[in-house]
């Protein structure tokens, strides 16, 4: 027997979480169903170790400020970054302040940002940067030096024992934010259920088919017993990673043709030591190696992870043809259609620099690890630190109508022409920025309902359809607002 529902959500992730938390509090009435092919919800990328739970606001990530060829910096894109991130901000301090939520230090945690680099050229571009950044309202508050007394202040492991003679500067930003994005999950998905929404694991999502009537039969089996089964919804959504383009594909929508997706994996150094842990209190970034993709520009970061205090530092990057840690090892294989054959090749003609950065990091070994953490923390012992598996990220390929193909860092959002079913590709920010991302899907997705639901939208986030950046009082009290309830000081 099929079962009726309004809304299938496919994959226990942040994304899924965040949008049955919107449509449980916009639509009450509407029964929703959520799929999850593992045995709980948040063990792929929203898993704490699967990524590195910066609350991304382009305070310290350098890819989102580029540099023009004529020495200008457009920090355009840091400033979206941002704005989105303080959509998150808003909605999760309703939350707290709901009830929905825990504790804020469950879930998210101070952690100031920073930016270190070496050598003239790239301490050129972080004073720059900096003197750009600081005239916006979003980042008030950022700090920059090139004194080591001071950077030793902010985050001692840096300088400690560091040569002489190599330019070094740094900017930091004291109201950064560490995030457990699993913890957060798992809290909205507890809040799901005891509303009624049906959260179901060991469930895999097998077909997707277009009714008649518009609505999809999503064919699905139990992946304990093997069982199969089927459900009929109104709208779809698959937040199932790098899962997500099979599905789609399967779906046969023409918005998915030309996508294809590449995956990267990675690792991490981790320590637990107490006596390191206690000199860093910052996540750290740099620049990223020629070549490599924004997810691996090198950082050491401080985790909070179930009240536990430890310091990461990588990532380095890993190849496997899955597009899930819990993948198969034909992924990358069976995602190829005559559609996006072409534009997946020519990705593959126009980014060697990838190619070779992928081939280096696969060759390095524990102690050349060890050797790119000691460009931060010149003082590392290799005992202190152990090698951890981190998340697999689908970067996503799609046509260009300029250069036939095009490698896509981030995300992005396919929907289809009736806003029935939707899914999304990508990486990085996507977490962070998931209440923004999933604001943007209602819209396209539920365009005569999207109307009614803003004033309630309004109450969830106070700046929805407005920006901050342009109106500095707003952005200020907003942030003091947010920061008193998450509960976060800097």
């Amino acid at each position: 027997m099929t079962e009726t529902v309004d809304v299938v959500l496919i994959g226990g992730g942040i994304m899924s979480a965040t949008l049955g938390t919107f449509l449980s509090e916009l639509q009450p009435d509407w029964k929703i169903t959520v799929y999850e092919r593992l045995s709980d919800v948040a063990l792929e990328s929203s898993n704490a170790w699967n990524n590195a739970g910066t609350g991304h606001a382009a305070l310290c990530e350098l890819n989102y400020t580029p540099e023009a060829s004529d020495g200008t910096i457009d920090p355009s894109k840091a400033i979206s970054i941002n704005e989105q991130f303080q959509q998150s901000r808003q909605f999760w301090s309703s939350l707290v302040e709901a009830g929905v939520l825990n504790a804020p230090s469950t879930f998210i945690n101070s952690t100031p940002h920073m930016t270190f680099v070496q050598g003239e050229k790239d301490v050129a571009f972080l004073k720059a940067r900096y003197e750009v950044l600081r005239r916006q309202p979003l980042f008030a508050g950022i700090e920059y030096s090139e004194d080591s007394r001071v950077i030793n202040e902010w985050a001692p492991l840096l300088m400690n024992k560091r040569r002489a003679g190599t330019p070094f500067a740094a900017t930091r930003v004291p109201a950064g934010t560490d995030v457990d994005f699993g913890a957060l999950t798992h809290q909205l998905f507890d809040n799901l259920r005891s509303r009624g929404v049906e959260v179901v694991t060991n469930r895999e999502v097998r077909k997707l088919k277009r009714q008649k009537d518009g609505s999809w039969n999503v064919t699905w089996r139990n992946t304990v017993g093997r069982t199969p089964g089927t459900t009929n919804a109104r709208f779809v959504f698959v937040g199932a990673g790098g899962w997500a383009l099979k599905l789609l594909q399967r779906s046969g929508i023409p918005e998915i043709k030309g996508y294809g997706v590449f995956p990267i994996g990675g690792q991490w150094l981790k320590t637990s030591n107490p006596k390191l842990v206690a000199q860093h209190k910052a996540k750290v970034y740099s620049q990223a190696s020629v070549g490599a993709p924004p997810m691996s520009v090198p950082h050491l970061d401080t985790r909070m992870v179930d009240g536990e205090a430890s310091l990461l530092f990588g990532p380095f990057a890993t190849f496997s043809p899955k597009f899930l840690k819990n993948g198969s090892m034909l992924d990358i294989v069976t995602q190829v259609r005559p559609h996006n054959i072409g534009p997946m090749l020519k990705v593959a003609v126009d980014n060697p620099s990838l190619i070779t950065y992928l081939v280096g990091e696969l060759l390095k070994d524990h102690s050349k690890k060890m050797d790119s953490l000691r460009t931060f923390m010149p003082t590392a012992q290799d005992e202190d630190w152990e090698l951890l598996q981190a998340g697999q990220r689908a970067q996503v390929m799609k046509k260009d109508p300029k250069k036939g193909g095009v490698l896509q860092f981030g995300t992005e959002v396919v929907t289809s022409e009736d806003g029935s079913i939707a899914g999304l590709l990508g990486a990085s920010p996507g977490a962070s920025t998931a209440v923004s991302i999933m604001l943007g899907l209602l819209r396209r997705s539920f365009p005569g309902e999207i109307a009614g639901w803003e004033p309630r939208l309004r109450e969830l986030i106070p700046s929805y359809g407005e920006t901050l950046n342009a109106r500095p009082e707003v952005a200020r009290e907003v942030l003091e607002e947010t920061s008193e309830a998450l509960a976060l000081t800097a």
